[in-house]
């Protein structure tokens, strides 16, 4: 099978579009053919070895978390999904023909939803979803404060603290003012020293950029309050006497399921910036680093 291989740490040269052996699957496992990936931060941070202390790689590797496609073998114990089945799923070594993951990493792909773009869903919604149940687990009623709104993960976090009650506001840059709004929740300016001041007391901050946006507002949250965030502890927050939860994505089958449904009905939105080719992987890396405006699609099948 055609896989990109990571064949060191570095820039895009350093991926290469080789012949693999297809992988095989085993006891409880499903065999994709896949249709469709899409480019994450966590790639190319994989890549330039930015993460290289917190994930090792093994060179060469196949990288890739998102998948689309069609089941095609199914694994000794495995129940469930059966071969011939569309299905989207949160694994590794994604940028492949083919993939071998547990059956708990995939869900079933609802007919309404094209096979192709569903590639943009798994990594991204699950984070959202999952750093507000599992980690900033709000209350009915409660405010929670989402920094990053009108990004893939952070529109995933707005879908699920309304779902559970909470009053959500949306904290972006101020030229992103206008796209938060449609979120249909209050929206502040990060970059606007008066919007920030007029916030209220907040019981909660679901975050997903981290650096000096957050500095700011963790002044905001209600002593006992809770920050999550997906890109570790923030410097002083426990000092303050909040509760902090720095939250690590997970598959579950049965949630993406019920996210990809969310989609389907259009409850929940991701953008897509571009679809691109698996052979245009170095350019899709490069154009979703340097901020596309939505989600890289790349197609496989």
């Amino acid at each position: 099978m055609r896989a990109v291989l990571l064949t060191g740490y570095g820039d895009v040269g350093k991926l290469e579009l080789q012949d693999v052996p297809e992988p095989v699957a085993g006891p409880g496992e499903l065999k994709v053919r896949m249709l469709s990936s899409s480019v994450n931060p966590v790639d190319w941070k994989l890549r330039s070895g930015a993460y290289r202390q917190r994930t090792p790689l093994e060179l060469p590797v196949i990288l890739g978390r998102d998948a689309s496609g069609e089941v095609v073998a199914v694994g000794e114990g495995s129940r469930g999904l059966q071969v011939g089945a569309k299905v989207i799923g949160l694994v590794d070594h994604a940028f492949a023909e083919y993939v071998v993951a547990s059956e708990n990493a995939w869900a079933e792909l609802p007919a309404e939803l094209d096979p192709v773009d569903a590639g943009a869903l798994p990594l991204v919604v699950l984070t959202g979803a999952q750093l507000i149940e599992e980690a900033v687990r709000p209350r009915p009623g409660e405010v929670v404060l989402v920094t990053g709104a009108v990004g893939s993960v952070g529109r995933a976090a707005v879908f699920a603290a309304r779902e559970r009650g909470a009053e959500v506001i949306a904290a972006v840059r101020a030229q992103q003012r206008e796209e938060a709004a449609k979120l249909k929740v209050d929206v502040v300016a990060l970059d606007d020293a008066t919007e920030l001041q007029r916030l209220p007391r907040l019981d909660a901050i679901a975050d997903t950029v981290g650096g000096d946006a957050l500095a700011k507002l963790i002044p905001k949250v209600k002593p006992g309050g809770t920050i999550g965030s997906v890109l570790g502890e923030p410097a002083g927050a426990r000092e303050r006497g909040l509760a902090v939860r720095a939250h690590f994505t997970h598959p579950d089958s049965k949630r993406l399921a019920a996210l990809a449904r969310a989609a389907a009905e259009k409850r929940l939105a991701i953008p897509i910036a571009r679809r691109m080719p698996l052979a245009e992987i170095r350019a899709a890396q490069t154009l979703a680093e340097r901020g596309a405006g939505g989600k890289i699609v790349v197609r496989i099948g």
